[in-house]
């Protein structure tokens, strides 16, 4: 039961990007992509905030002992909403968002087939391909 609790989770998770990319794009087309994009992170460290401040249970001092190559992900994340707030005022929610899954996922696959940042090693077989394959497939039908 808790595994499924997860997948509910992640796929919350998935429809809180498709709110994020509108909202981020409608405000994109008025106060500009970047300044969206600032704003966004704005709120979002403000809100995390007040989270660790109250729920947080972790040593954040830690943060001065991982390798630096771990502090990538806060500039990964800027990239990622930067283009997606840009290419959701260029092509669509819906374009854009199935594009980020794509890209998400063939990432995630060439991660796991390596063994990457300590991941699982999850070896590239036919049915990773042929999930490829659809998800572009899915692409040039919702275009």
């Amino acid at each position: 039961m808790k595994s499924f609790f997860i997948y509910i989770i992640a796929i919350i998770a998935g429809m809180s990007l498709s709110f994020e990319a509108a909202i981020g794009g409608t405000l994109g087309k008025t106060i500009g992509e970047l300044e969206s994009t600032y704003y966004i992170f704005i709120i979002g460290a403000m809100a995390t905030f007040l989270l660790v401040l109250f729920f947080g249970k972790g040593d954040a001092l830690q943060i001065l002992k991982v390798p630096k190559w771990n502090l990538l992900g806060g500039m990964l994340g800027v990239v990622y909403l930067a283009l997606l707030v840009i290419s959701v005022t260029l092509i669509g929610v819906g374009v854009s968002v199935t594009s980020v899954i794509i890209g998400q996922i063939m990432m995630s696959i060439i991660i796991e087939h390596f063994g990457l940042f300590g991941s699982s090693k999850i070896k590239f077989n036919a049915n990773r391909l042929t999930a490829i394959v659809l998800l572009i497939a899915s692409l040039f039908l919702i275009i």
